[in-house]
């Protein structure tokens, strides 16, 4: 049976963006969005939709957490042989998308990914709940079946009984994190009758300078 959510909307009012007002650096309007979204308590803000498109032509998307700004761009951490580790081996581009729907507000942010140092995704690991860490070796290899649930709990069993809680798990040298460096950013704030604002930021690499401009809803 079909569902039908035509007569579902909602009139987006609590917000503007202005072309006019933005700063020059798209890091700096990001992490003023990303601290009201903090502020406002929008429950895991660094989450993002991450996109990548493999050597089969097909986009995947899935969710991840963002885990730090730099300077060029953002970093995740995941399995490096995992579906999405394959994609970006094939394909090192990816998109990723951030909703916020308590503010009205998306990014999207675009750009080439690599790999980031080992050891910057060791001291990573290492900050991470022990639970996790294990979690880590027992998603290997990760997006791979399994028969049932009771295997991945009776690994995850054998593997606290190997490293207790205070002794150290190792860091896998199949898991680490991704940087995007950003090459496009848009930002988008709703608005009453679906005339959204949209302004984008795009970086020339010949002046590395940013250039924004005001997109069509």
């Amino acid at each position: 049976m079909s569902m039908d959510f035509t007569d579902q909307r909602l009139s987006y009012e609590k917000g503007v963006l202005d072309q006019d007002s933005v700063p020059a650096s798209p890091f700096e309007l990001f992490k003023i969005w990303m601290n009201e979204a903090l502020e406002q308590q929008v429950q895991e803000p660094y989450a993002m939709s991450l996109a990548t498109c493999g050597a089969d032509m097909k986009p995947s998307v899935r969710i991840v957490l963002m885990r730090e700004i730099t300077d060029t761009g953002i970093v995740f951490y995941t399995n490096y042989e995992s579906a999405k580790g394959q994609d970006i081996a094939d394909n090192p581009n990816a998109e990723v998308l951030f909703f916020w729907h308590e503010l009205e507000r998306q990014v999207r942010i675009s750009g080439s990914i690599a790999k980031i140092a080992a050891d910057k995704s060791a001291a990573y690991f290492q900050k991470r709940p022990h639970d996790s860490q294990i979690g880590a070796w027992v998603s290997q290899p990760q997006s791979g079946e399994v028969a049932n649930r009771e295997i991945i709990e009776d690994a995850f069993n054998a593997l606290q009984n190997q490293y207790p809680d205070d002794a150290k798990v190792p860091t896998p040298d199949f898991w680490g994190g991704y940087e995007i460096t950003i090459e496009k950013i848009e930002f988008w704030q709703g608005r009453a009758n679906r005339v959204h604002d949209r302004i984008v930021y795009i970086l020339h690499p010949e002046s590395d300078s940013w250039q924004t401009h005001r997109l069509l809803p």
